[in-house]
């Protein structure tokens, strides 16, 4: 049975301590599609202008007057600046794209920081993605991936290369493993992220899973 159902979706809400939801607020219908697409044009934005920071996850809440971003890095000096100049700028920015059919929002950036980098499915899989496009050997940077989490706490790691790995004629699939990784039980807490990485033999897609409980 394949598995295709995403572990982060498929646990929102069930479990203590687990997975949260990225967007808190309520829209009436002709509203809301209009809104979607202004939480997803934020998120791409914050995720390009602060690559460099470690990203790990925006929450968007909104209310009738305000809207409050937490950005959620692994380096967040690179975010805040000296004085908090930068954070002043990522505000007006942001401001801008908000339509002005929602009318005139406050909007107010928290930044968190995340400790533990190599508890992060989504880090983890943006730097193999980094490392692939360097050409470095993919075993080895697997290898050291899985090490680091587990060393770091996690209960158990998989990742899934597949494409042109090692510049191959033929496009294959691999998968790495270790721990324990229970993916059909509600009660485990399953990070999960996938990326790209457009390497120059080709695209070489990377999907990483992270137990943490």
């Amino acid at each position: 049975m394949g598995q295709k159902v995403n572990p982060i979706g498929f646990r929102l809400e069930k479990i203590k301590n687990g997975p949260e939801w990225q967007s808190n607020w309520y829209a009436e219908k002709k509203k809301y599609g209009a809104l979607l697409m202004e939480d997803k044009n934020i998120r791409d934005f914050v995720q390009k202008k602060l690559s460099a920071a470690g990203i790990v996850m925006v929450k968007i809440d909104r209310s009738t007057k305000k809207i409050k971003i937490t950005i959620i890095v692994s380096r967040p000096g690179l975010v805040i600046g000296r004085g908090g100049k930068e954070l002043e700028i990522l505000k007006k920015e942001i401001q801008k794209l908000i339509s002005k059919e929602n009318g005139k929002l406050n909007v107010e950036i928290q930044v968190e920081e995340f400790k533990h980098s190599d508890l992060s499915a989504k880090l983890i899989a943006e730097k193999i993605s980094f490392q692939l496009v360097k050409r470095m050997p993919y075993r080895r940077v697997v290898l050291s991936a899985m090490e680091r989490a587990m060393s770091s706490g996690a209960k158990g790691i998989k990742i899934v290369l597949g494409g042109r790995i090692n510049g191959a004629e033929i496009a294959r699939r691999e998968k790495f493993g270790l721990g324990k990784l229970p993916l059909s039980t509600i009660r485990s807490r399953i990070d999960y992220f996938e990326c790209p990485a457009l390497t120059r033999s080709g695209y070489i897609g990377v999907k990483v899973y992270l137990c943490l409980i």
